[in-house]
């Protein structure tokens, strides 16, 4: 969308900013202790788990400025709320940690905010923790473009201490310089609100609840909204301290009530004059977001194909319905997972995704699909789980995303790497042995059991002990012809390739590894 009216509409609005950081560089920590609020504790495998945004007020030489913090997850597998956040964002603040450095997320999270053509500050944090090498961050950086002020180029660098709570003013001063610098913050409160969905989640008691970031106009209580496919009146607003508010201006975050559904991380929403305009354009973008589902779903290959490719071994299918509390990490825990690759062999399907409790019809659709059920922080309403055991549905729950991530990766890895048997060819033992300048030892054997084929697996036997392993049979011949095999009872003359050290009567016993078939 685009602000309304005349240059003389526009105010100068709060910048948004999103931090950005490799997962144990302390983002949450340095985001707590602007906050002063300690929201640090309780985090499974220390990811922010959902995204916030926070309002924080700070002082400057012309009086109160009040800055927007966007918190996105940290770990590297929420890209896609990670690529949103950035979408949203006017400045990211990059935490590195000085005794750490620069690492593959920094830069992960560097190229994102780059990509977005988003202003960088730079907190180099824990810089009073023992080996803390500032000056190291600061170089580093400057591969990536990030060229500090003091090494005469124009990003700013903060060093603080999350922890201590020193360099926190520095870091907001440093966000409000590259904005005044740098970007034009002004927008119409005057006009109906648009901007983006943040985080949405179901819950019990109040129904669909999303996070909103308020980019231009005033959101009001009882606005007719539509945000993605998901559509409502606005029924109550909350600020980041859950406290009611009436109206939400530019750059503002609140948390709405009144939707019909769970709109998406990212989506954007906009204020129309009437209910039936607002579901109007939901059931459009529904429509469209469903044919965009089928056409990621369908396969270049018929299913006739691909069932009988299947029934042949060549292709193995793991079929996954994801279930999540917050629209987001359904999002980046499907992006995640379609990102896993062990092979053409095997391949990953998501056939169904929604937010909120694991329901029946999610057994149902399992047990007719053979899916397995994924549940991120939800568990089964009443008697589901009790169904899910009685139709045989395995139901995996995770509060983590990368353990999810591992075990889906070794899942299909088992269904990637058959078991093998060792099965016996034939046995030859050594009458003679001959060195040849061309072809190394070459020893002349009677078949004694089965055949001997070349080119297979071999082993050496002397006295009834294996004294060489891992050999093949490199070359075969029936007088001076080459052969491909040598029945039992008949002579050969065979070359186990570079192994020399063959005596008269030794034993060589040849064998292949055979697949065990899985059983259906």
């Amino acid at each position: 969308g685009e602000d309304e009216g005349v240059e003389a509409d526009l105010v100068i609005r709060p910048p948004v900013v999103t931090v950005m950081g490799h997962v144990d560089h302390g983002k949450t920590r340095l985001l707590d202790a602007i906050r002063k609020t300690n929201v640090i504790g309780g985090e499974a495998g220390g990811i922010t788990q959902h995204i916030g945004a926070y309002q924080v007020s700070t002082q400057t030489a012309n009086g109160e400025r009040k800055i927007t913090f966007i918190d996105t997850p940290g770990h590297e597998a929420f890209t896609a709320m990670r690529a949103r956040g950035a979408q949203v964002t006017d400045i990211s603040i990059l935490v590195v940690a000085a005794d750490d450095g620069v690492k593959p997320q920094t830069i992960e999270a560097l190229n994102h905010a780059q990509a977005a053509g988003v202003p960088i500050v730079v907190a180099v944090n824990k810089v009073d923790k023992e080996g803390a090498d500032p000056l190291k961050v600061r170089t580093q950086l400057t591969e990536y473009g990030l060229v500090a002020e003091e090494f005469g180029g124009d990003t700013m660098f903060v060093d603080v201490s999350a922890k201590a709570g020193t360099g926190l003013e520095a870091l907001l001063d440093a966000v409000l310089l590259t904005a005044d610098a740098a970007l034009d913050l002004r927008a119409n409160p005057n006009q109906d609100a648009q901007g983006v969905a943040i985080e949405a989640h179901l819950d019990r008691g109040r129904g669909p609840v999303a996070t909103v970031l308020v980019q231009r106009g005033t959101l009001r209580a009882g606005d007719s909204i539509v945000a993605g496919d998901a559509f409502g009146r606005v029924r109550a607003m909350l600020d980041d301290e859950g406290n009611v508010v009436e109206i939400a201006g530019p750059s503002f975050p609140v948390q709405v009530l009144g939707l019909t559904s769970v709109p998406g991380a990212g989506d954007s929403f906009l204020v129309v004059s009437e209910d039936r305009i607002a579901r109007q354009i939901a059931q459009t973008r529904q429509a469209r977001e469903r044919n965009a589902m089928l056409a990621k779903n369908r396969v270049k290959r018929s299913l006739e194909d691909f069932l009988e490719s299947i029934e042949k071994g060549e292709v193995a299918e793991l079929t996954l319905i994801i279930k999540g509390d917050v629209s987001g990490s359904v999002e980046a825990l499907e992006d995640a997972l379609l990102k896993i690759d062990v092979g053409e062999e095997v391949s990953l399907r998501v056939i169904h995704r929604g937010v909120g409790a694991i329901t029946k019809n999610d057994v149902t659709l399992a047990s007719a699909s053979k899916a397995v059920i994924i549940g991120f922080n939800v568990r089964p309403e009443g008697k589901v789980a009790e169904l899910a055991s009685q139709e045989g549905v395995d139901v995996r729950y995770y509060s983590v995303i990368y353990q999810a991530i591992d075990e889906v990766e070794s899942a299909l890895r088992g269904m990637l790497k058959p078991e093998y048997e060792e099965a016996q060819l034939g046995t030859a033992q050594v009458r003679e042995v001959f060195k040849s300048s061309k072809f190394g030892t070459i020893v002349g054997c009677i078949v004694k059991t089965g055949e001997i084929r070349r080119n297979s697996k071999a082993r050496l036997v002397r006295d009834g002990s294996v004294v060489a392993d891992n050999l093949s049979i490199a070359t075969l011949r029936r007088f001076k012809d080459d052969v491909t095999e040598v029945r039992e009872g008949f002579e050969c003359g065979i070359n186990l390739g570079t192994y020399q050290d063959l005596k008269s009567d030794d034993i060589i016993e040849t064998f292949e590894m055979r697949e065990i078939p899985r059983k259906p």
